[in-house]
């Protein structure tokens, strides 16, 4: 008996940890900031960065819970551009000037101190929105997010010459 328990327990977590790995993956990792600008240029939205770690389970928390709902939503697509950038990491970057760097070298460019940072940027990379440092309030943590946004997408629609797609 208890090994058929044991082979149900393994059968359920084969199941499950596909599933938990997939969430860690849905926010796209940033490989050419300088296209991105150019296509948030394009389209008028903003660039939202999440300041992210492998091992970081509040990364994890904001990306699984808030974040890639919000890739996967059509609704946001109008709206912002969602990249992950990995602080400490030497995946290759082009950053929004063109030049080759790595995540890790622009993450400390930016300064980030603390993950998870997300921070709201313009086709240039210059912040349009508060950063939002650490995982703050979960009760609150997705108004944070929504404000970041909106006071960028504004900011991007003000612009002269910006195209609204509503």
């Amino acid at each position: 008996m208890k090994a058929r328990q044991l082979i149900v327990g393994i059968l359920a977590w084969a199941l499950v940890l596909p599933a938990l790995a997939a969430n860690r993956d849905d926010v796209p990792m940033a490989g050419n900031l300088q296209a991105e600008g150019r296509q948030a240029e394009r389209r008028a939205v903003p660039i939202m960065l999440v300041f992210t770690s492998p091992f970081c389970v509040y990364c994890d928390r904001v990306k699984a819970q808030y974040l890639g709902p919000m890739v996967a939503d059509p609704a946001y697509r109008d709206k912002i551009i969602i990249r992950q950038i990995e602080a400490g990491g030497d995946r290759a970057l082009i950053g929004f000037d063109g030049r080759r760097t790595t995540h890790g070298a622009y993450a400390a460019s930016q300064k980030i101190v603390m993950v998870p940072t997300i921070k709201v940027v313009d086709a240039q990379g210059r912040e349009l929105a508060e950063p939002i440092v650490g995982f703050l309030t979960p009760d609150f943590y997705f108004g944070y997010i929504q404000d970041a946004m909106n006071a960028g997408l504004e900011k991007m629609r003000q612009r002269p010459g910006a195209d609204d797609p509503r």
